[in-house]
């Protein structure tokens, strides 16, 4: 799977991509089908400490995913996205799986 990280007003480092994703490549144990992964990464100019804004959009065989997450470190929402994310990779599979024994 193609991961594909764009960061918002700042330069991400190098170990935060290469933990975003070692967490997306995770994902393909929960469906085989997966086509790629794009992240946004942001940091809203606010007095939140919540400041840091994560999407991320799964592609699959006829359908996108999407999560968005805000949280105070990316690292944080990421986790947070993979998570969500992974009960909707295990909907959809079961969904397919239901349409085809239909």
């Amino acid at each position: 799977m193609k991961v594909f990280t764009q960061s918002v007003n700042f330069n991400a480092d190098k170990d935060l991509l290469k933990f975003i994703e070692k967490k997306l490549t995770g994902l393909e144990k929960f469906h085989d089908k997966i086509v790629d992964a794009n992240v946004f990464l942001k940091v809203q100019k606010t007095s939140d400490k919540e400041n840091k804004v994560i999407e991320v959009t799964i592609k699959i065989p006829r359908n996108e995913l999407v999560v968005k997450k805000e949280t105070k470190t990316f690292e944080e929402g990421v986790s947070l996205a993979v998570d969500s994310l992974k009960r909707q990779l295990k909907k959809s599979k079961e969904k397919h799986r239901d349409s085809l024994a239909s």
